[in-house]
C-alpha cells in the first residue's frame, strides 16, 4: 500500500503542477504581450505617474500571483522529486550470486526489493565486460538534443556541449509542449542555477546551468531540438 499511496500522491502533485504551469503561461503571455509591461518593466511613466497605457492594478496582481505560483511550483517540484526517490528506492536492485556468460559478457541478474503496489521501471545498463539487468534508471530517457551552442554563451560556459542529449532541465523531464516549457523554465530561473542532466557519449552528466543575460540572444545561447 505504501508504494500505491506514494504513486497516487505523486500523480496528483504532477497534475497540480501542470495546472500551475498552465496558469503561469497565461499570466506570462498577458504580461509579455506587445506593448505590455513584461515581467519586470516599469509601471510608472517618465513623470513618475502610473502608466496610462496599462492596467497597473491588474499588472501588479498578475506579478504577485506569478511570484506565488513560482514559489509553489518549486515546493511542489521538491515534493515530487522526494516521492520519486521513494518509489525508486523501493526497487533498488539486490545482486544475486547466480551469474552466467552471454557472448563473452558477464551477466549479473538483479532483483527489485518488493513493495506492495509499486510498479518496477527497469532498464538494462551496459558496462564493458558486464551487463546489469534489472537496475532502476535514476531518470528518464533523453527527450531533446543541443544541436547548437554559441561560443561564450551561458550554456557553453556552464558546460553544455553540442550533441548533449537532454534528460532533465529543472522540472522539465519530457512530455508535451517541450520547447514552450523549456523556455518558461529558463525565464523563470533567470539568474538562478538550474539542475541539468544530459547524456554525453552514453554517459549521464550532471550540470548546473544559470540562465542569464549576455551579449548574444536569449538567456542561454543555445538551440534545442526535440528528439
Amino acid at each position: 500500500m505504501v508504494g500505491t499511496n506514494v504513486k497516487a500522491e505523486t500523480l496528483a502533485l504532477m497534475n497540480k503542477r501542470s495546472e500551475m504551469e498552465n496558469e503561469m503561461d497565461i499570466i506570462i503571455s498577458r504580461l509579455c504581450q506587445p506593448g505590455g509591461p513584461g515581467l519586470e518593466g516599469n509601471l510608472l511613466d517618465p513623470q513618475g505617474f502610473p502608466r496610462a497605457d496599462i492596467d497597473v492594478f491588474q499588472v501588479r496582481g498578475d506579478r504577485h500571483r506569478l511570484s506565488v505560483l513560482r514559489n509553489d511550483h518549486k515546493s511542489i517540484t521538491k515534493e515530487i522529486e522526494k516521492n520519486i526517490e521513494v518509489l525508486h528506492s523501493a526497487h533498488v536492485g539486490v545482486m544475486l550470486p547466480q551469474k552466467r556468460t552471454v557472448e563473452g559478457e558477464e551477466v549479473i541478474h538483479t532483483r527489485p526489493m518488493a513493495v506492495t503496489g509499486a510498479e518496477p521501471s527497469f532498464v538494462t545498463s551496459f558496462v564493458p565486460g558486464r551487463t546489469l539487468v534489472g537496475v532502476d534508471s535514476p531518470s528518464g530517457l533523453p527527450f531533446a538534443v543541443f544541436d547548437e551552442v554559441q561560443e561564450g554563451s551561458p550554456a557553453a560556459l556552464d558546460g553544455i556541449m553540442v550533441g548533449d542529449q537532454l534528460i532533465k532541465f529543472g522540472s522539465v523531464e519530457g512530455g508535451d509542449n517541450l520547447l514552450m516549457r523549456l523556455a518558461r523554465e529558463g525565464r523563470m530561473s533567470e539568474g538562478n542555477p538550474v539542475p541539468v542532466i544530459v547524456l554525453r557519449r552514453g554517459v549521464q552528466v550532471q550540470l548546473t546551468v544559470t540562465p542569464r543575460q549576455w551579449s548574444g540572444p536569449g538567456l542561454l545561447g543555445c538551440h534545442i531540438q526535440p528528439l
